[in-house]
């Protein structure tokens, strides 16, 4: 769980980071982001100042902890704590960005780690099922349908569009997730004949695309509620009833409350989904 947290701590603070930068880089573009290419020259703006690049070391460090959390907790409690990360962005926005937090925004921190101390008092180790090749296929699969999801979502009227790619991208971290679980030989051989590798790659790839897609055209908090209810609920009903995640003895329903409280407390946090304007 350490290793959980210790990944969600580094994506909410790297959002933050990266919001500081691009706060700095609209501030020295004299069209203000509204030029021609202004996108691009921001992003080049800010790819120049150390925040912005601590931001990426951070998301870098983050993806190592969430593989070393997947590797030795189940699915459902890392999904549910890399869903936290949006309660670290709000707390840490609200100390350098100075974005004033609601009481029911506070609360909803407070109720993300109230699920969070259930989760972990009630998370027995992975499952010691071995994936089958099936399932490692069927991810697979699912990589390339978040790639078409995310094309046909980002042809959507605006009223559905956000919600769509949200899921989209929702489904594509949550491939990654599980294809974490289903690479258990890391030799050159096995991971060039391991589909479990081609769905991560394809998945994370998708995943990125299709919020990128979702945080430019629209709000941010639709979306960003798509994201977390798809990386969560799939990926740890596959851990479970596919992979033989377990909880300790007896906890089962303390786990399954934990799950839904810090779940609920995270789209209650939605809006801090990219960085706050």
């Amino acid at each position: 769980m350490v290793c959980a947290l210790s990944a969600a701590v580094c994506f909410g603070t790297a959002t933050v980071l990266q919001a500081v930068a691009a706060r700095a880089a609209v501030g020295t573009d004299p069209s203000g982001g509204g030029g021609p290419g202004g996108d691009a020259a921001l992003l080049l703006r800010a790819l120049r100042q150390w925040r912005y690049i601590a931001g990426l070391a951070l998301d870098g460090l983050g993806f190592v902890f969430q593989i070393a959390a997947l590797r030795s907790l189940p699915i459902y409690a890392v999904g549910a704590a890399l869903a936290a990360s949006l309660a670290v962005t709000a707390v840490v926005a609200a100390r350098l960005l100075r974005v004033r937090l609601s009481g029911l925004e506070w609360a909803a921190v407070g109720v993300v780690c109230a699920g969070l101390g259930m989760l972990g008092l009630a998370s027995g180790t992975e499952g010691e099922r071995a994936g089958s090749d099936a399932l490692r296929y069927a991810m697979l699969a699912t990589a390339v349908g978040v790639l078409a999801l995310g094309f046909l979502g980002g042809r959507l009227p605006e009223r559905g569009r956000g919600l769509v790619l949200g899921l989209a991208a929702g489904f594509g971290f949550g491939v990654v997730e599980v294809s974490v679980r289903l690479i258990d030989d890391v030799s050159v051989g096995a991971l060039v004949a391991n589909a479990a590798v081609y769905a991560l790659v394809v998945g994370g790839g998708a995943a990125f695309l299709a919020l990128t897609s979702a945080l430019q055209r629209g709000a941010v908090t639709v979306p960003t509620a798509g994201m977390v209810i798809g990386e969560t609920i799939g990926p740890a009903l596959i851990g479970v009833v596919w992979l033989g995640d377990r909880t300790r003895e007896g906890l089962g329903w303390l786990a399954v409350a934990g799950f839904g409280v810090a779940v609920v407390g995270a789209l209650a946090l939605a809006r801090f989904g990219e960085a706050p304007e």
